[in-house]
């Protein structure tokens, strides 16, 4: 990007989110860059981390206290509040809010107001300009048109109209802007009528090499699962429907089926009702001894990828996908796993096309996949799987690796 001068934390950081503290986006993809700009601005500077805090997963107030008993050392602390859907009733609940936080902002001196993805780039941006801080924008996606495209929302909806145009404020107001992809430059430019290439950089979605790394498959797990022998496994670690296909995903495990017979078997790493996915499998014809599904903490999840022959990431290929990022995908590649993708979708469909690490293939097209799996048949069952796991794992360092944010932020902070 072009050079711009860092910027100076006088006094106080604000971290701005719309997540739930117990939620994985905090857990995964937030505290770990926290931990970062921690290390990028002095320590005498102090870090504020707003959270907003759905009931079912909510923090009790003994569990806000051992958090900050925690983080007093690190001079930081933890905000929670409650959390809305967003629309017109979040903005209400929000004006609500927003003493509590001006209050925050100028009693403690905050210079800058650092928000995470778009949603709460808006309420952050509504601050800034009450408060007349500087703004950051992290993870700037298109989530307002993502919204309308998956069908959640529609064009002349209320919620879409009101986030499209907050969007277009933060990439106007905002110093520094972290998308997920170089895209997200044109994007902002055709959309938002918004050159914002001189103060963006890019940053996917990093992954915990720490934490996934390749590992010989867990034998007591293994023969636990009944995923043990010559079984070839695929995994998926996340939802299914909304932003993702669902019935599609089964006819893509029928075909595999079909291919592999009864060595097949598919891992499913999600909290869905058992009833509801026997009667997916009913549906695709697939017997039901050959979908396990499991719910893990994220703490877990390397431990059962490492059972897996290959990953998928079946995200419909809705045009604003293409400037997103699946956290799912670094995960994978850090853990050495081939993936099977949609096209268009980040800059991870081409990565793996050129690189020769998976398959692009869109699961609503049933006539593609028998080559498909073919295709992952000679990945799996390649002569050198040294070399294919060494590229693999070179996707990881190259676009996911936690050194790119620790370029980003000290170059944001002063």
């Amino acid at each position: 990007m072009d050079s711009t001068s860092p910027i100076k934390i006088k006094n106080a950081l604000l971290i701005f989110t719309q997540w739930s503290y117990k939620d994985a986006l905090i857990q995964t993809y937030t505290l770990p860059y926290v931990k970062i700009i921690r290390h990028a601005i002095p320590a005498d500077k102090k870090i504020f981390l707003v959270t907003s805090e759905q009931e079912a997963i909510s923090l009790s107030r003994d569990e806000i206290a051992q958090v900050n008993t925690a983080w007093k050392e690190q001079n930081m602390e933890l905000i929670a509040l409650p959390y809305r859907r967003f629309g017109i009733k979040k903005l209400l609940g929000f004006a609500g809010q927003v003493f509590q936080l001006i209050k925050l902002i100028v009693g403690k001196k905050v210079d800058v107001i650092h928000a995470f993805c778009t949603p709460a780039g808006g309420m952050a941006w509504i601050l800034s300009v009450l408060t007349r801080r500087k703004l950051v924008i992290d993870s700037f996606e298109p989530h307002a048109v993502a919204m309308v495209e998956n069908g959640t929302w529609t064009k002349t909806g209320l919620a879409y109209r009101i986030l499209f145009w907050l969007e277009r404020k933060q990439a106007q107001r905002a110093t520094y802007i972290i998308s997920a992809t170089a895209g997200m430059r044109e994007f902002a430019k055709t959309t938002y009528g918004i050159d914002i290439g001189s103060k963006m950089f890019v940053k996917g979605a990093c992954v915990d090499t720490t934490l996934f790394y390749p590992r010989p498959k867990d034998p007591q797990l293994s023969a636990s699962l009944g995923l043990g022998g010559d079984k070839i496994v695929c995994v998926y670690a996340g939802k299914l429907g909304d932003i993702y296909y669902n019935e599609e995903v089964f006819s893509f495990l029928h075909a595999a089926y079909d291919f592999w017979g009864d060595r097949f078997r598919f891992l499913l790493l999600t909290n869905k009702n058992r009833a509801e996915l026997d009667a997916q499998l009913d549906q695709a014809g697939i017997p039901h001894h050959v979908l396990v599904n499991q719910f893990v903490p994220h703490k877990e999840v390397a431990r059962y990828l490492s059972l897996a022959d290959f990953g998928i990431t079946p995200v419909k290929p809705v045009p604003s996908k293409r400037y997103c990022t699946p956290i799912k995908d670094g995960e994978y590649w850090a853990m050495g796993l081939p993936v099977v993708i949609s096209p268009n979708i980040s800059d991870d469909s081409s990565i793996i096309e050129s690189t020769g690490t998976g398959v692009v293939l869109d699961m609503a097209d049933t006539s593609a996949h028998r080559s498909a799996i073919e295709q992952l048949d000679k990945l799996i069952h390649a002569d050198d799987q040294a070399a294919l796991r060494e590229k693999i794992l070179q996707n990881a360092q190259t676009y996911r690796s936690y050194s790119i944010p620790a370029r980003i932020y000290p170059a944001i902070y002063a």
